[in-house]
């Protein structure tokens, strides 16, 4: 008869539990993180040195570089953890339109409401998106390119409603609505605008993009 492990329960492998050493490195990663995302929304990427959040994060700078190869690698690590939660955001928010304008103007401003309460961030984020050096990688992240799906898969249900075309061309104006929606940010960044503005102003860029991709 073969033995049966104590670790083993109706055939599988007991999950095997970290060790003390791991969870130690994933506590001093979280404090990191947290201090670094509060001297990036206080500061703007340029302003937070890696000393500082250090300090802040009450370690050494070796501490720091033992878990993160530099200031963007930190710092792309904080967008990527906002982005997944932002792309979760908007996919909750999209369901509860009633047309595909509806439901895509829910998206948008589901990710204006996200940010509304962290603008600082928002502004070291576009700082660095437009750098030279981390702006490519931040604009191709992965989580970038699940925004740009989850329009598409509403473009393609407004087709398969009936209320767009199936020459949508579906690619480009994803692309362009995207576009529109990242084009408010500035609006909200550096001129105060309200929630219901940029509302407002997505809902006429999505009618606008849309107009053309109705079904006569």
């Amino acid at each position: 008869m073969k033995h049966i492990s104590p670790n083993q329960v109706a055939g599988q492998t007991a999950v095997k539990m970290p060790t003390r050493r791991a969870l130690a490195k994933q506590q001093t990663r979280a404090k990191v993180l947290t201090a670094a995302r509060r001297l990036f929304s206080e500061h703007g990427y340029e302003g937070a040195t890696i000393r500082d959040i250090a300090a802040a994060a009450g370690m050494s700078t070796g501490a720091v570089f033992a878990n993160f190869s530099d200031k963007s690698d930190l710092f792309r690590e904080i967008m990527s953890d906002d982005m997944s939660a932002l792309a979760e955001s908007m996919r909750d928010a999209a369901p509860r339109g009633r047309s595909v304008d509806d439901c895509l103007l829910k998206m948008f401003t589901a990710g204006y409401a996200f940010y509304k309460s962290q603008l600082p961030l928002a502004r070291a984020a576009f700082s660095v998106s437009w750098a030279p050096q981390d702006g490519p990688v931040l604009r191709n992240a992965t989580q970038v390119q699940v925004l740009l799906e989850q329009i598409v898969e509403q473009l393609t249900l407004g087709i398969e409603r009936g209320e767009l075309s199936q020459e949508a061309e579906i690619k480009l104006r994803s692309q362009m609505l995207f576009d529109a929606y990242l084009s408010n940010y500035p609006q909200a960044i550096f001129e105060g605008w309200s929630l219901d503005a940029l509302q407002s102003r997505a809902r006429d860029q999505i009618r606008i993009l849309l107009a053309g991709a109705r079904r006569g």
